[in-house]
């Protein structure tokens, strides 16, 4: 947490925030929030607190007021971010908020945004994501899920991967090969789908590591889509792509939910004992190594309220690269402290325990959580683009020598 000035009014800002998670949030949303165990948060709960947000006009702080944002200042929109994280208070799903309605925001038609922006603002809608391929991931250009004109339609064929709660969704944004000519970058398009059970559609769930079905497959013969759902020139996906990238890498306030993390790791920390016979706590090899993880968090959350506030000093093109890489690296070595001081606790997946009001009373959300969370977060510095691929990003940005 970053210390600021004391603001009498930004308090005040405080306590209306603080009042409405206490008394808006139900005892099941709340549980769902202590038990997320990735970036997307129990399916049902979530939404339903979505829906919450939006009826107090909460629920796209970050957008422009004339399209249902708050209008807040940086700092209160911090302010925001600490108490809801605070709170365990389940994080809105990122697709529609933070990917694709920025992106309608920027670069949609004025029928789109009427269309589509007041159904991911209010929760009506789940947006799933067709990016990568079985044989298309980090070179996502190489993408050929094709999609053919037809009159005022595009035929579909191929098939897309990785489309997170495919099967709990009503839309999907998703790049389809259009061209073979020129570089296989120039031949891609950003497509809007209104349904994801169109005639010839098909979704698998698949279960990951941590024993969630949060992953999907989803599969395409002669889907018949309408060319209105286009994003941009036909054959300028690539471009499309890579402006929603941007708001995926970087568009987020990460700070505050990574400093909730820690602050579960501390309290365990106090009550676990260590392979050195006295708690985490009076461990100093453990004391060391999350002071280290500390500062590095607050340096993260300096850089993030730079980023966020559209300051020149983190306002570069390389930007959402770097908020990326810090990101991502920074959940994977907090979610192996979780593991860590869980110790034989964790090692079951325990998957029950993570169930509404399970019967496993005697296992704590924090052991319940910290192994399926690991598993989840080996995967942070591969989605939305490789650590690897952002930082060759990053260095192509420096100027030549």
């Amino acid at each position: 947490m970053i210390p600021a000035a004391f603001d009498p009014d930004l308090e005040a800002f405080r306590r209306e925030v603080a009042e409405f998670f206490d008394t808006a949030s139900t005892p099941a949303i709340r549980e769902a929030g202590r038990k997320v165990t990735s970036a997307f948060a129990p399916f049902d709960e979530v939404m339903q607190w979505h829906r919450i947000l939006h009826t107090k006009g909460w629920s796209a702080p970050a957008w422009p007021v004339e399209h249902g944002g708050t209008g807040w200042s940086i700092e209160q929109r911090l302010v925001f971010a600490e108490e809801y994280c605070t709170r365990d208070l389940p994080p809105l799903l990122p697709n529609g908020l933070q990917m694709v309605g920025p992106l309608l925001i920027e670069a949609g038609t004025e029928e789109q945004k009427k269309r589509y922006l007041p159904g991911i603002l209010s929760g009506e809608d789940y947006w799933t994501q067709g990016y990568s391929e079985p044989n298309s991931g980090s070179d996502l250009a190489s993408l050929a899920c094709s999609a053919v004109p037809d009159g005022d339609d595009y035929i579909i064929n191929g098939q897309k991967i990785w489309a997170t709660l495919a099967h709990r969704a009503n839309r999907m944004f998703m790049l389809v090969r259009t061209s073979h000519q020129g570089k296989k970058q120039h031949g891609i398009t950003f497509l809007l789908l209104d349904r994801v059970d169109y005639p010839g559609m098909s979704v698998r769930p698949i279960t990951g590591l941590d024993g969630q079905p949060e992953q999907c497959e989803v599969f395409f013969s002669d889907v018949r889509v309408p060319q209105s759902g286009r994003v941009g020139a036909e054959n300028d996906g690539w471009a499309v792509a890579k402006q929603l990238l941007r708001h995926e890498r970087g568009g987020a306030m990460q700070g505050p939910a990574m400093r909730r993390r820690l602050r579960h790791v501390v309290e365990a920390a106090g009550v676990t004992r260590s392979p050195h016979g006295c708690t985490f706590a009076e461990d100093r090899v453990f004391q060391r190594d999350l002071g280290e993880l500390e500062a590095d968090l607050v340096a993260y959350e300096a850089f993030e309220m730079l980023v966020n506030s559209s300051h020149p000093m983190a306002s570069g093109p390389a930007t959402p690269s770097l908020v990326k890489i810090m990101s991502s690296e920074l959940a994977q070595r907090m979610s192996t402290f979780m593991v860590r001081v869980a110790g034989l606790e964790a090692i079951p997946l325990q998957l029950d325990s993570l169930t509404e009001e399970s019967a496993r009373a005697s296992t704590s959300a924090f052991d319940s959580v910290a192994m399926p969370y690991y598993l989840n977060t080996r995967a942070t510095s591969i989605y939305a683009g490789t650590n690897e691929i952002q930082r060759d990003l990053l260095a192509r940005s420096l100027p030549s020598a």
